[in-house]
């Protein structure tokens, strides 16, 4: 199933979206959750429950009539690994590191699949990077590699959007990760069971119709069970977290001259099997 946040005359509640239709899950589930936090974490009694009503649901909304929110509109965690492509860690003039290279996104920074991104009054060294993004489905701390998939609920596209000014003025890299807009994803959080094995999807970015980054998640360095078994050692994960896996090469500031973007620019990323999201730079 593909779990969606959307917006419809002023309501906004989680949902299905199913062959382009969004059906509200508290509209086939009587009494469930309207918030996608909360469905993640009660995903086990109301899965099968959903998989029945979208049988015989006639309603719901057409996509075009709804707005679509980032699947979560507030995490309680935006974990992000870095160095994680071999082609990136090239083009970046850096040896492949031997541990897991760790650093956050500030809630604050959440952006809908399809919103403006802001180009920051404090920076014009804006900058794309194509992720596939995980999330959690149940609390969980210690997972051991062969049980990692286990705690993962499902995965969406999702850009590392980074003021590349600010990330590098010091050795720590929040501030420049975490300017507001600069995490968007989506469009859908397309379930585990539905995706498979998530490490053999080809990952585009397309910047005004030109594709800059263009790999496939079988080239991680570190996979996302490696990515789980690694952070949850030192903290607890919880329905809703989501991980940003890493950008493959590509990205405008390793380029000779450095592309950067500037307002009006539009970027697009793809995912094999997940679908897209789209955000044109602003002024903020």
């Amino acid at each position: 199933m593909k779990l969606v946040t959307f917006t419809h005359q002023g309501r906004t509640q989680a949902g299905i979206l199913a062959d382009d239709r969004v059906h509200a899950i508290a509209a086939l589930v009587p009494g469930a959750p309207d918030d996608a936090i909360t469905v993640i974490t009660q995903w086990e009694n109301l899965k099968g429950k959903l998989a029945a009503a979208l049988k015989q649901a006639k309603g719901g909304h057409a996509l075009s009539s709804v707005t679509l929110e980032a699947p979560i509109r507030r995490p309680g965690k935006i974990l992000a690994i870095g160095l994680n492509y071999a082609d990136h860690i090239a083009e970046s003039g850096m040896e492949t590191p031997k541990e897991q290279v760790w650093f956050t996104k500030l809630p604050t920074s959440v952006n809908a699949p399809f919103a403006p991104v802001q180009m920051p009054k404090a920076s014009n060294a804006l900058d794309y990077e194509a992720e596939l993004v995980a999330v959690i489905g149940k609390r969980c701390k210690h997972v051991p590699k062969e049980r990692a998939h286990e705690v993962v609920f499902g995965y969406a596209c999702g850009n590392d959007v980074t003021a590349r000014d600010w990330q590098f003025k010091t050795p720590q890299w929040v501030l420049g990760k975490s300017f507001d807009t600069h995490a968007p994803f989506g469009p859908a959080i397309v379930t585990s069971d539905e995706l498979g094995d998530p490490h053999n999807l080809g990952i585009r970015c397309i910047v005004n119709g030109e594709t800059r980054q263009s790999s496939n998640t079988k080239h991680l360095v570190f996979n996302i069970w490696d990515q789980i078994a690694c952070i949850s050692q030192a903290m607890t994960l919880e329905p809703g977290d989501i991980i940003f896996t890493g950008t493959p090469g590509g990205v405008g500031i390793a380029a000779k001259p450095p592309r950067l973007l500037n307002v009006g620019d539009v970027m697009r990323v793809e995912i094999d099997r997940l679908g897209a999201i789209e955000a044109r730079i602003v002024a903020e």
